[in-house]
């Protein structure tokens, strides 16, 4: 049996409720392409649980969330690294392993939260509420990175505000993760141009994921409705109210793990769409609903013939100023450690 037979017969075992059947025979092609390009080139290729089916299962040496994917970016030998992913997860590929040549399949893969905030902005936040130390979502671009304190994920943003002893924290810039975040931590959420006041406090910022702010209650409530039983996970960039009306809250990663182990009737993703397609491929044995209102505009950008591209063309590459990439560096390590 060919390769390319042989990654047919994979994927179609795996996707052919998903994905139509010509179009795996074509994706099939591509992948068996790419993983002999990048055994050629020495690139190692992360791939975000946010990937569509055929390029998850198919191409990516490690699959996961920003913090596991960035531990990998880290200690990575090889000498190229594809992220498919968006821009900023690229950039922290770079800002840890800065020896290495990264590259983003989709120039324009970036990220409305990351977008929300400025250096600038960090900087007349940290003039505002002086000695207050900043806790940056991971979400965002190398030179807000490198005004930061510390950088956290959805996976361990409440460990990284426990760990700090200061009263007023800085967090940035999601505006749902942070609400999320004060509720477990027991801080009191303001934003700027409110005043500190003594107490655990928190400052929060106005930015919003593009696709997880889509999602409401009344959303839950209909679900219930029709599946009394189905089990309910939203991702931490959901509204505190979503979070709360959910059964469940956690990362890309802790949802799947959630998922793998436990049993219930259905499970209905609060998140980007593509994960709930890569959870059905891989566990044909739990039942997913749909709520599929919206897929991320910059992670739908990766695909499997822009990623044949960019190790062919050795595109786009990545890169950040010494100066930022040093003091970004400082906060992911610090990130990393929690």
């Amino acid at each position: 049996m060919s390769e390319i037979s042989e990654m047919y017969t994979k994927l179609h075992a795996m996707l052919h409720n998903i994905v139509p059947d010509v179009e795996l025979r074509y994706k099939a092609e591509l992948a068996v392409e790419i993983n002999r390009l990048k055994k050629e080139k020495n690139a190692v290729i992360l791939g975000h649980n946010y990937m569509e089916p055929a390029l998850y299962h198919s191409i990516p040496d490690f699959v996961g969330d920003s913090l596991e994917l960035s531990r990998r970016a880290a200690t990575t030998s090889a000498d190229i690294i594809i992220f498919c992913g968006v821009k900023f997860m690229a950039e922290t590929a770079k800002i840890l392993n800065p020896s290495k040549t990264v590259l983003l399949p989709a120039l324009k893969a970036g990220c409305s939260l990351a977008e929300s905030i400025t250096a600038a902005d960090v900087r007349a936040l940290k003039a505002q509420y002086p000695g207050a130390p900043v806790v940056t979502y991971v979400n965002t671009y190398a030179e807000v990175k490198a005004e930061s304190d510390i950088c956290c994920t959805s996976g361990n943003a409440v460990a990284v505000v426990k760990s700090l002893p200061d009263e007023t924290i800085i967090f940035l810039p999601d505006e749902y993760l942070a609400g999320n975040v004060a509720r477990e931590t027991g801080k009191r959420i303001i934003f700027p141009s409110a005043a500190a006041t003594p107490g655990p406090t928190m400052v929060g910022w106005r930015g919003r994921c593009e696709v997880h702010e889509k999602f409401t209650v009344k959303d839950i409530q209909t679900i219930r409705q029709q599946f009394p039983q189905v089990v309910i996970l939203a991702h931490p960039e959901c509204s505190p109210e979503v979070t709360a009306a959910a059964d469940f809250s956690g990362s890309t990663s802790a949802m799947i793990r959630y998922i793998e182990q436990t049993q219930a009737p259905q499970y209905l993703l609060l998140t980007e769409c593509s994960m709930g397609d890569n959870i059905i491929a891989a566990h044909p044995d739990k039942e997913m609903l749909r709520l599929c209102m919206v897929r991320c505009p910059h992670m739908n950008l990766i695909t499997l013939e822009e990623t044949l591209a960019s190790l062919r063309e050795n595109r786009y590459v990545i890169d950040v100023p010494e100066e930022i990439r040093q003091r970004a560096a400082r906060a992911v390590q610090r990130m990393l450690e929690n």
